[in-house]
């Protein structure tokens, strides 16, 4: 008698073909992780941080994407205490370069590491950094990346995040040993440059230095832009002279100046007359409560128009603050290099000629009617170029933070457009303060309604005939 010959059975056979696709998947799943972990981090994950902290901006990606050389990033820290906000954003600068690369180094084992990077006297911060190019290098203290600033508003402190731009700055710095050289115009009482901007020239790589006319035959060959802030007595009509020269040949110039108390800048304002813009004399208020700040109509907010150095601002919808105005009036233009407004007073804007001996706000007879351009650019082909504020003071770190920085963002991006680092115009810090939402209390009522009231009646309703259709169905 034959031997019965033994078959699978279906369930055997479609238990083992079960088996063999579940392998084949789980082996498809682990190529797929590993693939992906062998992405960069900005391919991988997303920013939802309300300050997109682990973000970086095009600016960072214009500095990144144009390296030549390897860069280092040595990120000082114990082990175990590494800040989280920190971390991601190296991952973010790791992706996207190979040029550049990030490693630790725990002051427990290398105590010594940080010393040759850093001033006699300074503090090594845990999560600090330390960017290095070949023998160029620069340290960024913890301090610098968390900034904590007293607020204009309250008795606290506000902290912002300054990781990209400290970051950008450094990589921009030990990779181009060529920085912007800017000079600073003196001999006429200039006010030196607030706390706040000379901060933003020394993280934009910028080398200020001091020049007086008085002593010397011309400007500097190596001076990519040349500053005069808030003089407070007027230049010379041969100091004017040089200053036309300079730009007509190709020089780039930023001035600020204002009405000065018991002076006039003829000279000064005189380089002007060939692009047809010229002063109005005395002081500038506005008429209307939507174009003046701190409830004073002379602590003027004038519209900005388009253009390189404002569109930033205009899409983040900031405004600027400047106090202390002379109206700059755009006529004919006699040269051939082209003339843009920057910033616009509203209609209800006239000088006051009584100036700084106004004794009211109202305008009365001989006051001359607006508006009034606040800013000017000028242009010529062959890259000469001016930038010019009608303000002294709105620089004022008080002024400044009143804007919410954008002050000192119009200003960065003026200096940053005339020196060709386009590329570096200004990285904002990020706010960690919390934001709240504030609505009225009908608002407020009706959000209750709904969501206390509204909504858990509609899912009981909704439960009630579920239950009620299924027992229709058993019946």
């Amino acid at each position: 008698m034959k031997k019965p010959r033994f078959e699978p059975s279906g369930a055997i056979r479609g238990g083992a073909y079960s088996l063999a696709i579940t392998a084949v998947v789980l082996a498809i799943l682990i190529a797929v992780n590993a693939a992906v972990s062998a992405l960069p981090a900005s391919a991988t994950e997303y920013d939802i941080s309300a300050s997109k902290l682990y973000s970086v901006t095009s600016n960072t990606k214009s500095v990144v994407n144009a390296l030549a050389d390897d860069v280092t990033i040595y990120w000082i820290v114990q082990a175990g205490q590494e800040d989280a906000v920190i971390g991601k954003l190296l991952e973010r600068y790791e992706g996207l370069s190979e040029r550049i690369t990030v490693e630790k180094r725990n002051p427990d084992v290398y105590p010594t590491f940080a010393e040759e990077y850093i001033d006699e006297g300074d503090t090594v911060y845990n999560n600090s950094l330390v960017v290095e190019c070949g023998e160029r290098s620069r340290y960024i203290p913890y301090t610098d990346i968390y900034v904590s600033e007293a607020d204009m508003y309250s008795y606290y402190y506000s902290t912002s995040f300054d990781g990209e731009g400290a970051i950008t700055s450094a990589i921009d710095y030990v990779t181009n040993p060529d920085q912007p050289a800017v000079y600073a115009l003196s001999g006429h009482g200039e006010s030196e440059l607030p706390a706040t901007f000379a901060e933003n020239l020394e993280k934009e790589n910028i080398v200020l230095e001091e020049l007086s006319l008085l002593n010397t035959d011309g400007i500097p060959e190596d001076a990519d832009a040349l500053i005069v802030y808030a003089p407070q007595s007027d230049i010379s009509e041969e100091e004017a002279g040089i200053l036309s020269d300079y730009v007509s040949g190709g020089g780039k110039l930023l001035v600020m100046a204002g009405p000065v108390q018991g002076a006039a800048l003829t000279n000064l304002y005189s380089i002007l007359e060939p692009y047809g813009v010229t002063p109005a004399e005395g002081v500038v208020v506005v008429g209307d409560r939507a174009h003046y700040a701190l409830t004073s109509p002379a602590a003027l907010m004038p519209d900005l128009c388009e253009s390189d150095i404002t569109a930033a601002l205009i899409d983040e919808g900031y405004y600027v603050i400047m106090p202390v105005a002379t109206g700059l009036e755009i006529g004919t233009n006699s040269t051939d290099a082209a003339v843009t407004s920057l910033l616009e007073t509203s209609g209800s804007s006239f000088s006051k000629l009584a100036g700084y001996d106004m004794t009211t706000y109202e305008r009365e007879e001989g006051d001359i009617g607006g508006p009034f351009s606040l800013g000017v650019q000028i242009e010529y082909e062959d890259g000469g170029a001016i930038v010019w504020f009608s303000s002294s003071g709105y620089l004022n770190d008080l002024y400044n933070a009143y804007s919410s920085g954008a002050n000192n963002d119009l200003t960065m991006n003026a200096l940053s457009s005339l020196t060709g680092e386009s590329e570096a115009m200004s990285i904002r810090s990020k706010s960690l303060n919390y934001n709240y939402l504030t609505i009225s209390d009908s608002a407020a009522g009706l959000l209750k309604f709904v969501m206390i009231g509204l909504i858990p009646l509609i899912f009981l309703g909704a439960g009630i005939a579920v239950v009620i259709r299924r027992r229709r169905l058993l019946k």
